[in-house]
């Protein structure tokens, strides 16, 4: 590693980040992160935090498994590399796709495709959505419906199906043919509906009138995450996932569940769709499936997905892939990891500490009048909505939410800010005595805002 002084005199000058502004990045630097451990990292200075994002939702397992580690160490000296298109394939690929099936078997999934990351798996769910109606005979079945505040990546299909416009607007115009639901989030919506059970109702319904508007025989999937993860932790009420199943079924809509953030664990159950009941016709993941370890992702099929393209002709080749599909070390992560999942049941911790951290903010709710709405209560995911008035829920200007991420960084724990939210979702293998720190470093940011 080059020395400090060389790394602080660079830092955003070369390297453009993701999500933010060049020149902002450059005028305030971002954080140096060099070292971690556990649920745990250190920056350039020697400051040790408490990771409470994660990684980016992903870190699951924290940062110190070996089997993991040891897994990718053990492929890159066997097979490096090689393809998997048609024609070769890899013995950690055959081994990963076995054990990714065997993992969501009781969502009804049945194949899997190889990608490398989230927005590369809600790429090829589009993708193959529409090809699945081809093979039906239904060619004109094209446009899509999500929901607003939803996030889907950022490939042109994911950003035309995201439903925050700060992913759209200065990359438009967007793929068309897609159309946006209200979101199921009781704080804020059209319908000024606080019940969530009757604005479930209220956006089936809307559902049902756009497909009446659009005509069924247009529509070839909706996409949508159990839990709104980066669109602020909105948590919808346990009717509305079926109602949009039975609407879709009813239609011969496909329903694609977007589990990048909320498989393997992150929600309390291995799935996000389990939680309300529904077998999606196709899962995008990505995140948890190697603990961030190694770039992958997977598009997962149902049996009726399958059953269309294996039974055709020609026209059921898949002509899309990436170079880095089934990539030999990345399933040997993939593989590894899922054991460690497993043997480890992440998801029961991750339901024990997610209640922890979720009564937790409620708490500190009752103390900080910033704190406009706490959403939460399923796994390790907690969303904070800060408004500067109660009343209006005015939302918290960027100034305030910058204040607030360094005072609690400083105090020892690493938050998000997306807007006027702050999101957490820190490894599921976190210890309670760590949630409790991440509590008393919000308490501070708050408290210095």
């Amino acid at each position: 590693m080059k020395d400090q002084n060389f790394l602080t005199e660079n830092n955003a000058k070369q390297l453009w980040h993701p999500m933010g502004h060049p020149a902002e990045m450059q005028a305030n630097p971002p954080k140096i992160i060099t070292k971690s451990s556990g649920s745990k990292i250190t920056d350039i200075d020697g400051h040790e935090v408490l990771d409470a994002v994660g990684g980016l939702w992903c870190v699951n397992l924290g940062y110190s498994n070996d089997l993991i580690k040891n897994a990718i160490s053990e492929q890159l000296h066997d097979l490096p590399y090689y393809s998997a298109f048609a024609g070769s394939s890899n013995p950690p690929a055959i081994e990963a796709a076995y054990k990714v099936q065997e993992f969501f078997a009781e969502d009804g999934i049945e194949r899997v495709f190889f990608t490398s990351g989230g927005s590369d798996s809600v790429e090829t769910c589009l993708r193959l959505a529409r090809q699945y109606h081809r093979l039906r005979g239904e060619p004109n079945r094209t446009k899509f419906f999500s929901l607003k505040k939803g996030y889907h990546g950022t490939h042109f299909g994911g950003a035309s199906v995201n439903g925050n416009n700060r992913f759209r607007i200065n990359y438009e115009p967007l793929m068309p043919g897609c159309f946006h639901l209200p979101a199921p989030y009781p704080y804020r919506n059209p319908f000024n509906e606080t019940d969530p059970a009757k604005l479930a109702q209220l956006i089936a319904q809307a559902f049902e009138d756009e497909i009446a508007f659009q005509g069924a025989g247009s529509i070839a999937a909706l996409i949508m995450e159990p839990i709104l993860g980066a669109g602020g932790v909105i948590v919808p009420h346990e009717s509305f996932m079926p109602l949009m199943r039975e609407i879709c079924d009813r239609h011969d809509i496909l329903l694609i569940s977007d589990e990048v953030i909320t498989g393997f664990g992150r929600t309390g159950d291995w799935s996000g769709a389990r939680h309300w009941g529904v077998k999606p016709d196709m899962m995008s993941t990505a995140k948890g499936i190697t603990s961030g370890y190694f770039p992958v992702g997977a598009a997962l099929i149902s049996g009726k997905v399958a059953e269309v393209f294996e039974s055709s002709g020609a026209d059921g080749a898949i002509f899309h892939g990436y170079t880095y599909s089934a990539h030999p070390v990345g399933a040997a992560a993939v593989t590894a990891c899922l054991e460690e999942t497993l043997r480890l049941n992440t998801k029961v911790n991750a339901a024990a500490r997610g209640t922890q951290l979720f009564e937790g903010v409620k708490a500190l709710a009752e103390k900080h009048s910033i704190i406009g709405d706490v959403r939460g209560g399923h796994g390790l995911m907690t969303g904070i909505e800060l408004v500067s008035d109660q009343s209006s829920k005015e939302p918290m200007d960027a100034a305030t939410m910058g204040r607030i991420h360094q005072a609690a960084y400083e105090a020892g724990a690493m938050v998000r800010i997306g807007g006027n939210n702050i999101l957490m979702s820190p490894p599921l293998i976190i210890s309670e005595q760590e949630i409790d720190t991440i509590l008393s470093a919000l308490d501070a940011g708050f408290s210095a805002a």
